[in-house]
């Protein structure tokens, strides 16, 4: 990973990220692609999220029980 998919800063080795506190808790879908550091097309729906980055394809929430 070389971008911190909720800021969208590039990562540098041991350096803490400073993440909103929404997204610590697993409240917040990803923004950003953690590849490229593209913001990408969220879409949340009642049972999860789709991410979408132009480049690197789909990122899917699991699934509800």
């Amino acid at each position: 990973m070389a971008f911190d998919p909720f800021t969208g800063v590039e990562v540098a080795a041991g350096s803490p990220a400073d993440r909103p506190r929404a997204a610590v808790l697993g409240l917040e879908p990803p923004r950003y692609c953690a590849e490229c550091g593209r913001r990408m097309v969220v879409q949340v729906v009642p049972d999860g999220w789709t991410a979408r980055c132009s480049r690197h394809g789909q990122l899917e929430s699991a699934a509800g029980p």
